[in-house]
């Protein structure tokens, strides 16, 4: 973002969808449990502050053996009333499981978002939680904000619903029933028409069991589309649902709306389905990313959006780059003066340092962020450590009467050892920074295991090659160090 400017977004998770959605679901299942009991329920429903009200023909300790079972042991019963033999209930989540709810959502809202912005291809993006239910997101270099925002925020709530063709969608509609529609675009004229269908309100099928989706063509009509397979569970169940209903319609639902309703044929082995629609290659593109990476489980809504200038990375990058400069101008007086002829070898190996650094850079496509400057920095440092310490060790092997030449291959010979623990040491520390840190910690953990790893290279090989260019098969007596 520093460097590069880029989206800066910060995401409400509607968490009382999540509530809502886990009472209806509570309430289909009690309501199925209770007619298999032969129980008479006069109603049940949800009530508007998310909580069951249920009237029917049941005792309390009846019911209280119900909801004991696993399935509705996180409902609590609030209070009740016994009237003859029709009992009025009140019920609702523990204020504990509703924060545990709550939080877990955001939580698995964030790992979705992450996932989708990683295969969205956005280098060191910053995803993490802010406050109570809000999800920060920060996306460097971002060509596209309209395309990123539809595919952060999209459910893809994934869910496969049998048609119930019996009912007229413009009439009264049953219990256990519901109404979604499908759009259809007149390719010629460019209308759209909204179909109502009537489905049953259990899906029989959900995308939990998504093992892929990928963007395909169709050959007959060159249209895109996304094909999705499914894992040995989904596939075992997908095959199931086909069988037992051929010659009926199965309606392929996104985020509630109808992508498809097909009538099923045969039966549907192997676990693959395709989603149809009138899909450009780039909306194609990003429902096979929302697939792939799961569902949100809340919808998110965009509470705050900024987008940081490209003169804010502008003043960062000469600012770094100076940074840079400025070091290695003090770094390379420092050891002309106090090493003379052995300081420009050591000079020479910094300048590839820097030069390895950038190539490993653009070969990896990594984002240069300010953090990222800093660890170069702390390269050149690391690097000017290693180099001292060969020379050092030279300077002693000097002092004890050995010939340049030896005193070379004794001070090489004692200090890579040294060299090699240190660096590798801090280089276990950079992969842990990497594994665990956000973008930003990303980007200095990367510059720093590069620099390491070309530091170590020219200060054992290069300044070794150098120093050997100058002795070997030379007679010097005396070596500038």
């Amino acid at each position: 973002m520093d460097l590069r400017g880029g989206m800066h977004l910060v995401l409400q998770a509607d968490t009382d969808k999540l509530i809502e959605s886990d009472i209806d679901r509570l309430i289909e299942s009690l309501r199925s449990k209770l007619q298999e009991d032969e129980i008479e329920i006069e109603n049940i429903a949800r009530t508007s502050d998310n909580q069951m009200i249920l009237n029917a023909a049941i005792s309390s300790d009846q019911l209280k053996k119900i909801i004991a079972a696993s399935e509705y042991s996180n409902l609590k019963i609030q209070n009740s009333k016994q009237e003859e033999n029709l009992l009025t209930v009140y019920m609702g989540f523990a204020p504990e499981f509703i924060t545990y709810l709550r939080d877990s959502a955001t939580d698995q809202a964030l790992e979705t978002i992450r996932n989708r912005i990683d295969q969205f291809g956005v280098a060191e993006p910053e995803v993490r939680k802010q406050g109570e239910g809000r999800i920060l997101i920060q996306l460097p270099g971002v060509t596209d904000p309209e395309g990123a925002k539809a595919l952060i925020g999209r459910t893809a709530q994934l869910e496969f619903k049998l048609l119930d063709e019996t009912v007229d969608p413009n009439g009264p509609i049953p219990e256990g029933r519901e109404v979604l529609y499908q759009t259809n675009v007149d390719s010629k004229t460019g209308q759209t028409t909204k179909i109502p269908m009537v489905l049953k309100k259990i899906a029989v099928l959900t995308g939990t069991h998504l093992k892929g989706a990928r963007v395909a063509l169709d050959k007959q009509h060159n249209t895109p589309h996304v094909a999705i397979e499914f894992d040995s569970i989904g596939a075992r169940i997908f095959e199931g649902i086909t069988g037992a209903n051929i010659h009926k319609r199965l309606a392929i639902v996104l985020d509630n709306n109808i992508y498809s309703a097909p009538v099923i044929q045969d039966r549907i082995a192997g676990g693959q389905a395709t989603i149809t629609g009138h899909f450009t290659t780039e909306e194609a593109t990003l429902l096979a990313i929302a697939l792939r990476s799961g569902a949100l489980p809340v919808p998110v809504k965009i509470i705050e959006e900024r987008t940081v200038g490209p003169s804010l990375g502008t003043d960062s990058i000469r600012q770094g780059i100076m940074s840079i400069l400025i070091s290695g101008i003090l770094l390379t007086i420092f050891l002309c003066i106090y090493y003379r002829g052995s300081g420009v070898i050591a000079t020479i190996a910094l300048l590839l340092d820097l030069l390895f650094i950038a190539g490993a850079l653009a070969l990896l496509q990594a984002t240069l962020t300010l953090p990222g400057i800093a660890g170069i920095i702390l390269t050149l440092g690391m690097a000017i450590d290693a180099n001292i310490l060969i020379f050092e060790r030279i300077r002693e092997e000097l002092r004890l009467g050995k010939t340049p030449r030896a005193a070379v291959e004794s001070g090489f010979g004692r200090a890579t050892i040294t060299i090699l623990d240190a660096n590798i040491t801090t280089l276990i520390a950079a992969a842990i920074l990497f594994q665990f840190g956000t973008g930003p910690i990303k980007g200095f953990a990367v510059t720093l295991s590069l620099g390491i790893l070309a530091s170590m290279f020219t200060a054992i090989i290069i300044s070794r090659y150098i120093f050997d260019w100058f002795l070997v098969g030379k007679k010097v007596e005396k070596l500038s160090i």
